[in-house]
């Protein structure tokens, strides 16, 4: 089995940061995709910032320039790094990931998800 391990949520006033960290562990094969969703009361779960198998990094426009996704390969961890947090980034923020257990076929994979609180 899979499993996606969150940490490093919180209460932050805006204009703060907070770092999220997500590590995959199990069988894996290969991790095609991982990266972080948002869910704030009421609405949809939505990407923040995903980074695929190649590297390349998408981010939602609402973060770009404030929020940096990297990821540490021998670890089969990504990072989040927030800054310039605003109220409107509060919500449960949810690790996902593609992974192959076996090739070729994926699945998704999800962690518990950890509250992200901006607020003075």
């Amino acid at each position: 089995q899979v499993q996606l391990v969150e940490s490093g949520g919180g209460l932050v006033q805006p204009g703060g940061s907070l770092r999220l960290s997500c590590a995959a562990s199990g069988s894996i094969f290969r991790i095609n995709a991982m990266g972080w969703y948002r869910q704030a009361p009421g609405k949809q779960r939505e990407l923040v910032a995903v980074i695929k198998y190649g590297g390349i990094t998408n981010y939602a426009d609402s973060v770009k320039g404030r929020f940096t996704l990297s990821r540490d390969n021998a670890k089969n961890s990504v990072y989040l790094q927030m800054n310039s947090l605003k109220p409107e980034d509060t919500a449960v923020y949810y690790c996902g990931a593609d992974i192959i257990r076996s090739w070729p076929t994926s699945a998704a994979y999800w962690g518990q998800g950890t509250q992200v609180t901006v607020s003075s």
